[in-house]
């Protein structure tokens, strides 16, 4: 076999099921497309049922129907991560990828009220509310997915942190100079807990299935232009070596290389794709 060719179908992913959460966001639309380019069945989850669909209709127009599929699912809600396997399971009757992407991401603005975007008086309900869904949230879907992989030949856990997870929020780039110390908007302490506490789920469930042939990952990826103002693009970029922000469609290849037989050898990892910016 030419060493090329043996060396690309590592990456295919034919026949395999891969469910993502929070699909309907920024990043999960581009994690379906890299599966679906590899050939895997994608099953898109989210709970917004409107927005899931609007995302399906946009990859099915791109990649056809057949392997493009969606449940709802609230990932933060025991009763609901069950039934939508139950959901899956009776139709596959499998699973092998589950990408645990679903996070609530607050956004610096110039409109967010920086009352209680500071730590001082972050609100509580708020601490727990996106706990649930980025920390609890994987922490149910790899018991319930994972388990049921552990119990029939293994699969792939790839969790989506951020750069985040191994540097702090630089809170100068949010800052504005009309604004006293104290008012300072800031990138809420909730986030930085959360996608740090993946590196750390990401560890234990390696070690913890290891001997059951599941393989888990952590992809901590940096800041993705999304419209930002000329202002932030400007600050954020002199902080990342290769001098600006990854465009969306720019993790693909990571998350092909993650979630197929190219990385059988790579487990409780994770790989920090920021730019350079944790570098620094």
């Amino acid at each position: 076999m030419d060493v090329e060719v043996g060396t690309y179908r590592r990456f295919r992913l034919d026949g395999r099921i891969a469910i993502i959460t929070g699909a309907a966001g920024l990043l999960g639309s581009e994690h379906a497309a890299a599966l679906l380019e590899s050939g895997a069945t994608v099953v898109l989850t989210d709970v917004r049922e409107a927005a899931l669909a609007e995302t399906a209709g946009r990859l099915r127009a791109e990649y056809g129907g057949m392997r493009i599929f969606t449940a709802i699912m609230d990932v933060s809600n025991p009763r609901s991560v069950h039934a939508a396997s139950e959901e899956i399971l009776a139709r596959w009757q499998r699973v092998d990828m589950l990408v645990n992407n679903a996070a609530i991401d607050p956004k610096v603005t110039h409109n967010m009220l920086v009352e209680t975007s500071r730590f001082e008086n972050f609100p509580l309900e708020q601490w727990h509310l996106q706990i649930r869904v980025g920390l609890t949230g994987a922490f149910l879907c790899s018991q319930t997915f994972g388990g049921w992989m552990a119990k029939n030949g293994g699969g792939v856990i790839l969790n989506i942190a951020s750069d985040l997870s191994v540097i702090a929020p630089d809170q100068r780039i949010y800052r504005r100079d009309d604004l006293p110390d104290d008012r300072q908007p800031v990138k809420p302490v909730t986030y930085s807990v959360i996608k740090t506490g993946l590196i750390g789920l990401t560890k234990y469930l390696a070690t913890y299935w290891a001997n059951k042939g599941v393989r888990v990952n952590a992809l901590s990826p940096g800041g993705v232009y999304v419209n930002q103002s000329d202002e932030f693009v400007g600050k954020l970029t002199t902080l990342i070596p290769i001098g600006r922000i990854a465009r969306r469609d720019e993790y693909r290849a990571a998350v092909q290389f993650l979630c197929s037989d190219a990385s059988s050898y790579l487990t409780g990892q994770n790989i920090v794709m920021d730019g350079g910016r944790s570098v620094w």
